[in-house]
């Protein structure tokens, strides 16, 4: 019995050393083409509209050891109520097949770039995902909805169309049915991050005072990294997460007043 465990463990060592070689030389090639295509995609004129997150996932990230690429999806997913879900401008759909499918009935996710189509359906399919090509200006899909996801949206669009994007978000939500997303910052001197940024908000309050008139409850809040300042937001006319209504915490007076 002995020589056999000492027999499997040898073979054991062997495999996972031989394995782990392979796996050393998959990680250093994949890496490298998601480099390269990072840079034809955004060193060769013109910028894309959307940008292929597997490239962070199988480069960047490794490269950068910065996970904000990460912080999107799951602070969108913190606010999903398990039902139907609306993305506006999914990008190449990664955060929608990674992030919401999972915990939501439907998904219909919307671009007006038929690029993002067709990196979208060819690299994060999913059965319960649709997606769609429209403007959000004149063409966001009808229905009534849990979730509105806005993820790197704002910022491609003037004040006065994201006013009108939120009266056309507001309808589309259910009774209790949250909004969330992402913008950016600007950064100092008023210098824009990418050239087809439309308004980049000047601060967290900046990002509030647009969302307040149209909810009765919002959070805002930022991380900031060296090479960029980040917001996020939450909207609803019910519950939010982390307020004392949220079903999914305890905090400290509800969990005083149980003992």
């Amino acid at each position: 019995m002995n020589r056999i465990l000492y027999s499997m463990r040898f073979i054991k060592r062997v495999l996972e050393r031989i394995l782990q070689f392979e796996a050393s030389l998959a990680i250093r090639w994949v890496s490298s083409a998601h480099k390269r295509l990072m840079m034809v995609q955004w060193r060769l004129p013109p910028e894309p509209e959307h940008f292929d997150h597997q490239i962070d996932l199988f480069h960047a990230w490794l490269a950068s050891r910065n996970s904000l690429w990460l912080e999107r999806g799951a602070f969108n997913s913190l606010t999903l109520l398990e039902g139907d879900l609306l993305e506006l401008g999914f990008g190449d759909g990664f955060n929608a097949r990674n992030f919401y499918s999972l915990r939501s009935k439907r998904i219909i996710a919307c671009d007006f770039d038929p690029s993002a189509i067709e990196t979208a359906r060819k690299k994060n399919s999913a059965p319960n995902i649709e997606y769609v090509l429209a403007d959000i200006r004149t063409e966001m899909p009808d229905g009534k909805f849990e979730n509105i996801v806005w993820d790197a949206g704002p910022e491609h669009f003037t004040q006065s169309e994201i006013k009108q994007i939120l009266r056309n978000i507001k309808r589309r939500l259910t009774s209790g049915g949250i909004l969330s997303g992402y913008t950016i910052v600007e950064r100092p001197g008023g210098c824009k991050s990418l050239s087809h940024h439309e308004y980049e908000f000047k601060s967290k309050v900046d990002l509030m005072r647009l969302l307040r008139p149209f909810f009765r409850h919002v959070t805002v809040f930022e991380t900031i990294y060296p090479e960029r300042h980040n917001l996020y937001f939450w909207a609803s006319d019910g519950m939010l997460p982390f307020r004392s209504d949220w079903p999914r915490i305890v905090d400290e007076m509800a969990y005083d007043s149980k003992q």
